[in-house]
């Protein structure tokens, strides 16, 4: 299957190739946020904890599919969490054989030191700049990630800080 890419304007192309570099930025400090913290958690590891605060208790097979990994890479990644107590699995009293993954409160909580942390560095970047009008750079920032599908910032902070923690998915 080929993907023919948008045909876009000088302009628009601009964009695409600034986002390009602030996404390089975001993974560096992606990576070094969590390095600080715990060099035991990967970068997929982290996003899968990311997904269980966004979207809530999963099955192997749906985090798979969220992750664009196959159900065996997803259950030997959710394996390495249980192991750092980082999630945990449980059962539905209505189907037994669906595994469940969760967070831990140690998952949860590294979740919300790690994102702190990138809070804090994206917010001394943001102190650099010299905005004319940043909400309206927020707005288009905001637009955009809602077109991807990630959740606001105030809505992810709503989740995490009511994530279940060990609880039946029911």
């Amino acid at each position: 299957m080929t993907f023919d890419p948008p045909v876009l304007s000088a302009s628009e192309n601009e964009v695409v190739g600034a986002l390009l570099a602030v996404s390089r930025v975001f993974v560096g400090v992606a990576a070094r946020s969590i390095a600080e913290l715990d060099d035991e958690v990967t970068l997929p590891q982290f996003r899968t904890l990311v997904v269980l605060v966004s979207r809530g208790p999963q099955r192997i097979v749906d985090l798979a599919q969220e992750l664009s990994v196959t159900s065996s890479t997803a259950t030997r990644m959710c394996n390495r969490l249980v192991g750092k107590g980082l999630v945990a699995r449980v059962s539905r009293s209505s189907d037994r054989r669906a595994a469940w993954v969760t967070l831990t409160e140690p998952g949860r909580d590294l979740v919300g030191t790690v994102m702190g942390r990138r809070r804090d560095q994206i917010a001394a970047l943001v102190a650099d700049l010299s905005l004319t009008r940043p909400l309206a750079f927020a707005a288009t920032l905001s637009a955009l990630a809602e077109a991807a599908g990630e959740l606001s910032d105030a809505e992810w902070q709503r989740r995490w800080e009511g994530a279940h923690l060990h609880e039946s998915p029911e």
